[in-house]
């Protein structure tokens, strides 16, 4: 019986934690645990056996960090000598303990950097990192994939696709949440949930970072929205040092307590994760294994997602953002000639802010590379904003590159009836998830009647299904064709809409702009159709955001239709409006600090050069550049600004202060620094995200930061501490094997530079923690560290 077959029958257990019992083995802090392997294969191969006699039913491999960046090959041991033993050791231990049916999952993690453009690792970069390791497993014969302790659901859809793109093995997924239901990078389950079920896993769910109490929540919200069955591996409980040792404190029993209540809600793969012991699972099988699975409800729901959020379509109307598209537009044909990029951001800025929940990218211009540019235009807009996209495109090898770097689960505009369009673009929704547009049209042209489109979308709906497409994933456009040239148009429409909604309880899209072409004053009839449209079942309209007569019909409609609930969304848009409505700002009339807030780099750059000439350079930081940073680090830390803006904002910043910085070095001044700061992520620990993140803000709130990467003795950081006489180091780890050497790095600095205060931070610390190794501060993200230095060092 394959894993598949067995998920459902009955529930299914991992084994538990690894890194911190070989620590109670003599794992030295710091060392890598992949190489016990080879070196001490006795005792991981017990520690297999243990878990399988407790009656776990999937081994996990001891190749959480193998990959190249760790195991590069020019020393040591090989990245395949490696894998290679971990299934080797992995399979030993069930031939010898014999008995039922068991598998071994290969553990794949995170390779501990930032994708770009929030990092330095290419997608493709980090795709090929993880098919490296997926071959070599496949070879040795694993049953399954199991890529755990994601932050970012970038790095997760690199690794999925790494996964899909060699073999048809199944896949889990678990990601790292905080107890604020979010991604280190800012994804909520929803949209996480969106993003994995559209690739295609098997099984998704959450481990690590939190004890089975702290998961509950966020595993509820988890089978809220699965229609896959849901994993949870948490920790036992939340770390504390003792004695030199990262140990957890919930027994088995308590551990188990609250693993019964997750199952009998609906979890159907459960086992641990960090400080979880073969105790642990014993106990958990003795008490679970009886619980028949809860049967699983496929949620019909027609989700997209960004990284940040999902929309769901059908509860409410969508507006689609259309500025986004060359068609009738000079200054955007000429942007996306002359590849000017920031003029298409502040385009999708500006709907966003006018109120767009998705929007629509189309660059197709005959004289530009399509391919090339509609990749950059998608990784550019995903990096600025959180709003899902929707790729707008006929080119082909243009849509599957902007699917593939997509972060999240986009709508494809379009399909059609016509064989070989539906022949080209179903793989890759199938592939790489996605909402898709079926325009209902074909090879014979746009039928003229209801019926005639009805058909089509028939066909369109029956030839998905054979993909393995189901229909909430199809929305279906109904066509609007311009009443100017058939005056009974606008009727065949609506009645498509409506037969759509009452027989088929199909969702459905429109370009409801195209109803007016060649007439006078057009936003007339536009928002009229609009409205009559929604009242008839539009479930998404593509619109101008910017056009008040079509914000004022779609207010109106979800007011009078009972679809806000005591109006408050047309009370918040229209209270304090007066009549006389301006019109959006354009990219010419924008702040330094309102570009620093969007993360316009180029703009930022050219406002400070156009400011420099008549503002003293310390009046242009103190008055826009840190105002503009403080006002993004409040969103952030109030959860309505994520990581990507974050970054994106103090990278436009930092291109504010080059343009400074020359200035001031050609007048002969000196830029004041506020004070030194080392960085350093702990001896043996190679991740080093969440440094990176905080170098970056710093350097931006003018602190010179002295960074020692990663894997840094504590001996190297005393040394410079007191040579440059440091008044604040930051420690960062994520590795539970790893904080030890965070307490010993503590140690040495208080007793060679007393006068140095230390705050810490990691996925894997909390400020009992922090406390109890004796750090001044615990931070709990970048911001924090930031406020931190500001209390220190003024």
């Amino acid at each position: 019986m394959t894993i598949r077959e067995k998920l459902g029958k009955e529930l299914v257990f991992f084994d538990g934690g690894t890194g911190t019992i070989l620590q109670e083995q003599g794992l030295g802090a710091g060392e890598l645990p992949e190489i016990w392997n080879i070196e001490h294969r006795e005792a991981i191969v017990s520690l297999h056996k243990n878990y399988l006699l407790a009656g776990a039913d999937i081994l996990k491999t001891n190749t959480f960090g193998a990959n190249r960046l760790k195991f590069p090959g020019n020393e040591g041991y090989r990245l395949t000598e490696i894998v290679t033993a971990a299934i080797q050791n992995a399979k030993q231990a069930i031939n010898e303990v014999g008995g039922k049916q068991r598998y071994i999952a290969l553990d794949i993690g995170p390779t501990g950097k930032l994708l770009k453009p929030m990092g330095d690792l290419d997608f493709e970069d980090a795709c090929n990192l993880f098919k490296e390791v997926v071959q070599i497993g496949v070879a040795c014969g694993v049953d399954l994939i199991l890529i755990e302790t994601m932050s970012d659901s970038y790095e997760a859809k690199a690794a999925i696709l790494a996964v899909k793109e060699t073999c048809d093995l199944p896949v889990f997924v678990t990601t790292i949440y905080g107890e604020n239901g979010k991604l280190l990078t800012g994804g909520d389950t929803e949209s996480t949930v969106a993003l994995l079920e559209g690739l295609g896993v098997d099984a998704l769910g959450i481990n690590c970072g939190l004890g089975p109490v702290q998961m509950k929540g966020i595993c509820e919200q988890l089978l809220q929205y699965a229609s896959i069955p849901v994993i949870v591996n948490p920790n036992a409980g939340l770390p504390r040092s003792e004695n030199g040792k990262t140990v957890f404190d919930v027994t088995p029993e308590q551990f188990t307590d609250t693993m019964e209540e997750i199952a009998k809600m609906g979890a159907w793969v459960l086992g641990g994760c960090c400080g979880t012991t073969p105790e642990h699972i014993q106990m958990l099988v003795e008490r679970c294994s009886s619980i028949a699975p809860v049967p699983i409800v496929p949620k019909e729901r027609t989700v997209v997602s960004s990284y940040a959020q999902a929309v769901v379509i059908g509860k409410s109307p969508v507006i689609i953002g259309e500025r986004i598209n060359p068609t009738g537009k000079s200054k955007f044909k000429q942007a996306l000639r002359e590849h000017n990029l920031e003029y298409i951001l502040n385009e999708g800025l500006t709907q966003q802010e006018k109120g767009a929940h998705i929007l629509d990218v189309n660059v197709g211009l005959p004289e530009i590379d399509e391919v090339s540019m509609m990749e950059k235009v998608i990784k550019e807009l995903q990096s600025i904003l959180d709003l899902p996209l929707q790729i707008d495109t006929s080119n082909f090898e243009a849509m599957e590159r902007a699917m593939r770097v997509y972060n999240g689960k986009p709508m494809i505009n379009s399909v059609n009836g016509k064989q070989e369009v539906m022949e080209a673009v179903f793989p890759l929704v199938k592939k790489y998830g996605g909402v898709v547009v079926g325009l209902a049209l074909d090879e014979n042209g746009i039928p003229e009647t209801a019926q005639g489109r009805i058909e089509v979308a028939e066909k369109i709906y029956r030839t998905a299904k054979s993909y393995g497409i189901e229909s909430k994933d199809i929305v279906i456009d109904a066509l609007a064709m311009t009443i100017s040239s058939d005056s009974g148009s606008a009727l065949v429409t609506l009645e498509t809409l409506r037969r759509i909604r009452d027989e088929y309880h199909g969702k459905t899209i429109l370009g409801v702009s195209n109803i007016s072409f060649g007439l006078p004053q057009r936003e007339i009839v536009n928002s009229t159709f609009y409205t009559m449209a929604m009242q008839n079942g539009l479930n998404c309209g593509i619109i101008n955001p910017n056009s008040e007569a079509m914000m004022r019909s779609y207010y109106a409609f979800k007011a009078l239709s009972n679809l806000d609930e005591q109006c408050g969304d047309y009370i918040a848009h229209y209270a304090n409006q007066v009549s006389n409505v301006s019109a959006p700002a354009k990219q010419s009339d924008l702040t330094l600090a309102q570009a620093i807030e969007k993360g316009l780099k180029e703009r930022a750059s050219e406002l400070t050069a156009e400011l420099i000439q008549t503002k003293e350079a310390l009046d242009i930081i103190n008055e826009q550049l840190i105002p503009a940073l403080d006002q993004v680090g409040k969103g952030f830390e109030k959860g309505t600004v994520f990581l990507p803006q974050l970054l994106m904002s103090a990278e436009a910043a930092k291109a504010a202060f080059e343009v400074i910085k020359t200035q001031m070095e050609r007048s002969g001044q000196v830029q004041e620094k506020k004070g030194k700061i080392i960085l350093a992520t702990v001896k043996g620990d190679i991740h080093d995200i969440g440094k990176n993140i905080v170098k970056v803000l710093l350097e931006n709130y003018s602190y010179e930061v002295y960074d020692l990467g990663k894997d840094v003795p504590p001996e190297k950081i005393v040394e410079t501490a007191i040579k440059e006489n440091i008044k604040l180091v930051g420690l960062s780890a994520l590795m539970t094997t790893t904080v030890v050497n965070m307490e010993a790095t503590i140690e040495l600095l208080r007793k060679e530079k007393p006068d140095t205060k230390i705050v810490v931070g990691g996925a894997v610390l909390t400020p009992e923690y922090a406390k109890s190794i004796g750090a001044d501060c615990y931070a709990k993200d970048a911001m924090a560290t930031v406020h931190y230095a500001q209390e220190i060092l003024g």
